[in-house]
């Protein structure tokens, strides 16, 4: 049977292991050596399993810095009593910048304007200051080298460097890129992203720029790409227990044995109805599931704003009493349906795993990703607001 907690309201809750979570930066540290730094990537709420408790956490485990995606969330971790190093990965709006500079946080400049921008309103702070050397604003240049989403261009690099030149009041911490298709071995895009990242370092070099902290490793750069390891890895995924697919599969065989990870989170819910129909019966909405036999159905408090995704209508399966039962019917906001005809003890209160273990039986959210055709992160980052998360 699955792990019993005690849940007010809705008998759905999230059980994130911080415990996972710790065991596996201690397994990429292990994997990398002891010269990297880590960045954890905890943006978009710890890709929907809470930025607080698992920053904390991982900065107790020894994550050397933090990454995120906007001011708002870097601040969250800052007022939490976060002190490492917060990078914010994706930039900054204009008007942004005095809150980076007040709140310790470490922008990205993606775009050559960001530049002026950022030493305008370090000047400014530094005017109204009496500690001249605290407001030197640090920060981490973003180099577009394929992947065409941020980053300055590699033509731009010069130009880049004059404007550095003129400033007085930020400084550069650390350059980075982002690989598109670390996990695609068959194809060459990763290995010619980090030559052009390569070629942009030594032309930075040569112009009397340091880049200072050089990273471009993602999850899965860090699980296979040794030569990308630099002098920081960023993992996401992996951090919170979940592999890449990578092709070929043999690849991803390979990664497992290497990097022994454990997934972070499990999500249960309890049976609040069960009903028993004959055959031919329409279950759910626009009665895309038509009962074939004598049914058993039941019903979770559950449903897509939860986390369940509607393209598992009708599609896959989760856990009852360690059997694995199928999903049927279309998944609505609030509510999902089972079929659990073949487990004839099903009983009220029984508690249903969608992610995580029972007894002998599992199903993670990666394998779950697989076969709706989508990445772990995008089931992670659904889990809704309105689920309550029990730190483990």
């Amino acid at each position: 049977m699955a792990k019993t907690i005690k849940v007010e309201g809705r008998p759905l809750w999230a059980e994130v292991s911080l415990k996972a979570m710790a065991h596996n930066l201690k397994v990429i540290r292990r994997h990398i050596g002891p010269k990297p730094e880590i960045l954890a990537v905890v943006k978009s709420n710890a890709y929907g399993l809470g930025a607080v408790p698992v920053a904390k956490a991982l900065q107790k485990a020894g994550a050397n810095c933090f990454g995120v995606t906007c001011a708002n969330e870097g601040i969250e971790l800052r007022e939490s009593g976060i002190r490492k190093p917060i990078l914010v990965l994706t930039g900054f709006w204009p008007g942004e910048e005095k809150r980076f500079i007040e709140n310790r946080l470490t922008p990205s400049v993606t775009r050559l304007e960001d530049v002026r921008s950022l030493e305008r309103a370090a000047k400014s702070a530094l005017a109204k200051s009496t500690n001249a050397k605290s407001l030197r604003a640090r920060f981490h240049l973003k180099i577009n080298t394929g992947m065409n989403r941020l980053g300055i261009l590699p033509s731009e690099i010069e130009a880049f460097a004059k404007a550095l030149a003129d400033c007085r009041h930020i400084e550069l911490e650390g350059t980075f890129t982002h690989f598109a298709s670390a996990e695609d071995f068959n194809a060459r895009q990763t290995d010619d992203q980090e030559q052009i990242f390569r070629e942009c370092l030594d032309q930075m070099r040569a112009l009397g720029v340091s880049p200072g902290i050089v990273h471009m490793a993602n999850s899965g750069a860090i699980c296979a790409r040794p030569s990308t390891w630099a002098d920081m890895v960023r993992p996401g995924a992996i951090l919170y227990g979940y592999y890449q697919s990578f092709d070929p599969p043999q690849k991803e065989r390979e990664v497992k044995s290497r990097l022994p990870i454990e997934p972070s989170l499990s999500l249960r819910a309890r049976i609040i109805t069960l009903r028993d129909l004959p055959a031919g019966q329409p279950v759910g909405y626009g009665a895309r599931f038509i009962t074939e036999r004598p049914s058993r159905i039941a019903v979770i408090n559950a449903g897509y704003a939860d986390g369940i995704l509607r393209q598992r209508t009708n599609h896959g399966c989760v856990l009852l009493r360690g059997r694995h039962v199928p999903l049927v019917g279309t998944i609505s906001m609030d509510l999902t349906t089972l079929d659990v005809t073949d487990v004839p003890n099903a009983a009220l209160g029984d508690i249903v795993t969608i992610y995580g273990k029972d007894g002998d039986a599992e199903i993670q959210v990666s394998a779950v990703a697989r076969e709706i055709g989508t990445v772990t992160s995008d089931l992670l980052c659904a889990l809704g607001r309105r689920v309550p998360r029990h730190y483990l």
